[in-house]
């Protein structure tokens, strides 16, 4: 070939490759005027919705009287097992077998005895815990074990303080979901003041673990001259046992959590809430508030003053933290993990809880119900990372307590935002008074951390810590909330939180605020675009063989 063809062919192929580059379709074209057609996307057609109130035990909302102890009346969707709660008032060790056989509770779960100051109720209590793993590896397969849903489809890694139990850990034969009372968050516990009271932590996990009392009054050491302040130095490791002994002089509300690398294992979900009450006549306390919420046998003082009492424990969660128990059974490496590894500076919290559960589970446990012209005690506690603005709609509260410490009425706040810094509690006054300050009238109002990102759930809202206030008349008979049907419908689907589908694809919005699909090419593009590659790889070809041959 002449060297002028030669040199015309190659500026050809350069052409036609710059050409078909320029025809190249791309992996998505722009609508331009043309908008892409809505792909249809409900998840119900995939499995993932669930009945917002599964109303497995209506009978457990009604008040009843279990081995002589009073229960409240629950208005919420899934409220406590009341034999839970008459164990925990009476002490496992004298309630009936037929009603510890409806528990989870070992027979000394919590042991109450000798009634020292002769006022009617016991004041030596034995309180014994356990650390449990939820959604953790099995070592039997690639499968979670003692399943805990925190919302439709969430699984993240936890520990909790569980009290004692018996029998196996989980709910029956046919499930991995893990027992009612092995769960987050860890109990609250309720003592009264100068009873003489120990907590046993019997560590069946396999990391060492501390309990450190936060704000309830305790000795430094115990009576026989061991650590009684549950620090690091003084861990209990697997196997082992240890009691921290307390003879509380103060009411009010305080905290424990572990203390053992404690940015992660308060991170992993050890902490409660630790109520002390004031010393009354007759004063049998709920000693074990599982799962929180709505405390359904209220201390003899808050019968007094209070129609209801809410307990309120906000956690976080960090998605790569909880990862860990969940890629790995070696105890090394999840030990090397989260102890070297994982740097809690770096870390991200992104799944925000209230007692236990992100929203919309929040509804059916942790929701406030009340009726009108009441006076709720809510006693809060923030254990997550970050500091909170706790709002409430339609509502100011006023603020009584601080860190256990009750505050004079002069320094007492109403507000309708609360500031509580990590590891902070208050105790908080709720009217239902219609007076346009206390309350704006009945409804169903949302309650929430307005940092914006305690409302999501690994960035998807609405979820998080949000749950809603919801006045007698406007729940339904199984406790939900009647003006939020299609809003629930949505979100109690697992596809939801796993950002599979648009979150106001429903009814009439459906095409407009659904799944944009993909325009439909451009033949004449297409077939330009197959012509000009076509072309100059047929040219390129054609070059390279004649050079060949000419060398040849």
């Amino acid at each position: 070939m002449i060297p002028k063809k030669r040199y015309l062919l190659i500026a050809l192929v350069a052409a036609l490759a710059g050409t078909a580059w320029w025809l190249a379709p791309s992996v998505l074209e722009k609508g331009d005027a043309l908008a892409p057609a809505t792909v249809y996307t409900r998840s119900a057609e995939t499995g993932g919705t669930e009945k917002p109130c599964p109303n497995e035990h209506p009978e457990w909302r009604q008040a009843q009287t279990i081995d002589g102890v009073s229960i409240d009346e629950a208005l919420s969707c899934d409220p406590d097992n009341p034999y839970d709660i008459a164990a925990a008032v009476k002490g496992t060790n004298n309630v009936s077998m037929a009603t510890l056989m409806q528990t989870r509770m070992a027979q000394d779960a919590v042991v109450k005895k000798d009634d020292l100051d002769h006022d009617g109720d016991p004041d030596v209590i034995d309180i014994k815990l356990e650390v449990v793993e939820l959604n953790g590896a099995s070592p039997d397969g690639e499968f979670l074990i003692n399943t805990f849903d925190i919302a439709p489809g969430i699984r993240p890694g936890l520990w909790v303080f569980a009290p004692k139990s018996q029998g196996m850990a989980l709910k029956n034969f046919f499930t991995m979901q893990a027992n009612p009372i092995l769960r987050a968050p860890s109990p609250t516990i309720r003592v009264e003041e100068g009873d003489k009271v120990t907590v046993t932590l019997e560590n069946i996990h396999y990391l060492p673990h501390t309990i450190h009392l936060h704000g309830v009054d305790h000795p430094f050491m115990t009576a026989a001259g061991e650590d009684n302040d549950g620090m690091e130095e003084h861990a209990v490791f697997p196997g082992s046992s240890h009691t921290y002994e307390m003879k509380p002089r103060h009411a009010g509300t305080m905290l424990y959590h572990c203390h053992v690398q404690t940015a992660q294992h308060m991170m992993m979900g050890l902490s409660g809430i630790f109520v002390v009450e004031e010393n009354k006549p007759n004063n049998w306390v709920q000693t074990f508030n599982i799962g929180a919420g709505q405390v359904r046998h209220p201390s003899v003082k808050v019968k007094e003053d209070y129609s209801r009492e809410f307990d309120l424990l906000y956690q976080s969660l960090d998605k790569k933290l909880s990862a860990i128990i969940q890629n790995a059974n070696d105890v090394r490496l999840i030990a090397k993990r989260m102890s070297r590894e994982y740097n809690i500076t770096e870390s991200h919290e992104n799944y925000f809880l209230l007692n236990g559960h992100s929203f919309p589970y929040t509804v059916r446990d942790g929701l406030i119900a009340a009726g009108e012209n009441e006076k709720v005690k809510l006693r809060i506690a923030n254990a997550q990372r970050s500091p909170m603005a706790l709002h409430i709609h339609g509502h100011k509260v006023t603020v009584t307590a601080t860190d256990g410490a009750e505050r004079p009425e002069v320094a007492r706040e109403t507000r309708d935002v609360l500031d509580i810094a990590p590891a902070q509690r208050l105790d908080v006054d709720l009217l239902t008074v219609n007076d346009g300050l206390h309350s704006y009238g009945p409804g169903v109002w949302m309650f929430h951390d307005h940092a914006s990102n305690g409302e999501t759930t690994d960035g998807m809202e609405p979820g998080g810590n949000i749950s809603l206030l919801g006045y007698q008349a406007y729940l339904d008979a199984q406790g939900m909330p009647k003006m939020h049907g299609e809003m629930l419908d949505v979100v109690f689907d697992k596809n939801y939180y796993a950002k599979n589908q648009p979150p106001w694809a429903q009814g009439d919005f459906t095409e407009m605020l659904g799944e944009p699909g993909r325009i439909a090419p451009n033949v004449l593009k297409l077939v330009a675009f197959g012509l000009a590659s076509g072309a100059a790889l047929g040219f390129l070809v054609y070059l390279i063989f004649t050079g060949y041959r000419r060398r040849q």
